[in-house]
């Protein structure tokens, strides 16, 4: 479980990188009981519950109080970040709907999609077999016509998207939520182009584009992650959290998709903790403040990416 990622690593909910997911997924539990006027996912607790890891249960139920060991900015940015991608895809107006490493999103579920909307959502396959078992037995019906592609990103996704009934003709809504700091560079590279070649004119997309470091930037993220870590090993849990990313240099996303061909729109999250009323992160070592959450469509008009990227980066 406290491995270093590596390529062919393999997970689950309750080890290595997937913990990511579950961990999530709490921290969600935790703010619906906070403020479910502004953020509510109600199937976050039962399946937290359902994978089995005793201190994210009893996090996610309320047995245990957050304290120290989920700090509240995590929570209001569960709140904002949850909010930020419902907004999106009700506002997308897409029939076709892309969930890139779903995890335990639950939105199959609980938004309330336009009428002949078919969502694909994408995770391992024991990921996915275990939401769509998990769901049924909490008597949850999908309100879209939901779809998996069990499959790997590091295998052919595409494809395997395709063998599930994707039209790539078809305008489609894609979301990437807290998925590619958990990719190498060139992987989060090749994701962002497979999804524009893979995308109607009129596609939108969302996801969250961090700046690079400055030096001495990423010691203090891995220092406070190692931090969380040591607490949550105390209780009895260990989620190596620093262990579980890939640091180091990468091309920012909002400009890379920029472009190529997507005009974009980004909102820090201390803005959109401000929008809510919620307190801005402290100049802490995660970065929080800083971190970018995009939206945007890919242009009719396919302009020159070169001619597009000059118009788009200036917005960021």
């Amino acid at each position: 479980m406290t491995s270093t990622r590596q390529d062919g690593d393999t997970w689950d909910l309750a080890s290595g990188v997937g913990t990511t997911a579950t961990a999530a997924a709490a921290a969600r539990a935790i703010a619906t009981r906070e403020g479910p006027s502004l953020f509510a996912d109600p199937f976050a607790e039962p399946l937290v519950r359902a994978v089995g890891v005793d201190l994210l249960t009893r996090l996610a139920s309320g047995e245990l109080p957050p304290g120290d060991l989920v700090e509240q900015v995590a929570i209001d940015v569960a709140k904002v970040r949850g909010k930020f991608y419902d907004d999106f895809f009700l506002d997308a107006g897409s029939t076709q709907v892309v969930i890139l490493a779903s995890g335990l999103d639950s939105r199959a579920y609980r938004l309330l999609w336009p009428a002949g909307t078919v969502l694909y959502e994408l995770d391992q396959p024991q990921v996915v077999a275990f939401k769509t078992r998990t769901m049924a037995e909490l008597g949850a019906e999908p309100t879209a016509d939901r779809r998996v592609a069990a499959v790997d990103l590091r295998d052919d996704w595409p494809a395997a998207l395709r063998d599930a009934g994707f039209d790539p003709a078809r305008p489609t809504a894609w979301s990437a939520e807290g998925l590619l700091g958990y990719l190498p560079p060139e992987a989060q590279d090749s994701l962002l182009d497979t999804v524009t070649d893979l995308s109607a004119p009129g596609s939108r997309v969302a996801t969250e584009s961090r700046p690079n470091p400055k030096p001495g930037d990423e010691a203090r993220t891995k220092e406070s992650l190692n931090g969380v870590s040591e607490r949550w090993r105390a209780r009895g849990f260990d989620p190596a959290m620093a262990k579980q990313r890939y640091f180091g240099e990468r091309n920012e996303a909002a400009p890379y998709l920029a472009a190529r061909g997507w005009t974009l729109h980004g909102t820090t999250v201390r803005d959109l903790l401000a929008a809510v009323g919620l307190p801005a992160p402290e100049d802490d070592g995660m970065r929080l403040g800083d971190l970018l959450y995009v939206s945007g469509t890919l242009d009719e008009s396919q302009v020159p990416s070169s001619r597009v990227g000059r118009e788009c980066l200036g917005r960021f």
